[in-house]
């Protein structure tokens, strides 16, 4: 089945403003993200959408393709969903939100997160997450946590540290990546929803599925994406990818 890639773009952001097009080792952070979703099996299209001419320039003057978006939209999934209406894409196909904050994307990651959605027609929607292995990412709140139910369905996203040892001792603490894989039907009904109460305290577009009572399934990987967040994260992701060539 066909996986239709779309990564979501704003210029403006309060702590980072135009991080899209910050230079990652020589290229746009956006490019690096299109060049490794593009990496993954399936993939039909891989398309920014943007609400910025800065960054749709940007990406046609490297080739890749870039569709303009209302200004006004809750989140990444809700600009997602109004590129996929401009792509014309039917209901059962399967829709890739991947945040353009990851240029050292694994292209495996959306390769697993859709077979799950393959697998079972009832199911609407996957995620990633990954084990976490650093204590600091633990009390980060740029890192967001999950707990799953037996099913590996979510059962809470937050950003402090979940589950809470009370006793004590090790626990397995998984992280959520910022990759969504839909079906197209599905995505339509994501972006019809209200936005949850859970949504807006933690700012977290994932809990207006669980709050609508929807299942969201998590796919457990062993691929870790370094998120760029801050300018700092920008020089830390770049020797990082140095050190991946």
């Amino acid at each position: 089945m066909a996986l239709h890639v779309i990564i979501p773009a704003r210029y403006g952001s309060s702590r980072f403003p135009g991080k899209p097009l910050v230079d990652i080792g020589g290229k746009p952070m956006v490019q690096r993200v299109m060049e490794r979703a593009a990496g993954a099996k399936g993939v039909a299209t891989v398309a920014v959408a943007t609400d910025d001419e800065r960054i749709r320039r940007a990406v046609e003057a490297f080739g890749g393709r870039a569709i303009m978006t209302p200004s006004v939209l809750r989140s990444g999934s809700d600009r997602v969903a109004a590129a996929a209406a401009e792509l014309g894409l039917g209901d059962e196909e399967l829709v890739i939100n991947v945040q353009g904050d990851q240029p050292l994307l694994p292209p495996q990651v959306l390769e697993e997160i859709t077979l799950p959605l393959q697998e079972d027609p009832g199911l609407g929607m996957a995620t990633p997450v990954v084990e976490i292995t650093d204590p600091a990412e633990l009390t980060d709140p740029n890192h967001v946590k999950v707990v799953m139910n037996a099913n590996g369905d979510a059962l809470y996203f937050s950003r402090q540290a979940i589950p809470f040892p009370r006793e004590g001792g090790p626990v397995t603490t998984y992280k959520h990546l910022g990759i969504y894989a839909f079906r197209k039907s599905f995505l339509d009904t994501f972006a019809a929803l209200p936005s949850g109460r859970l949504e807006q305290i933690e700012k977290l577009e994932q809990l207006r599925v669980l709050e609508a009572g929807y299942r969201l399934r998590c796919v457990v990987t062993v691929h870790d994406s370094p998120e760029v967040d801050r300018p700092d994260d920008a020089v830390r992701v770049a020797r990082l990818l140095e050190g991946d060539q």
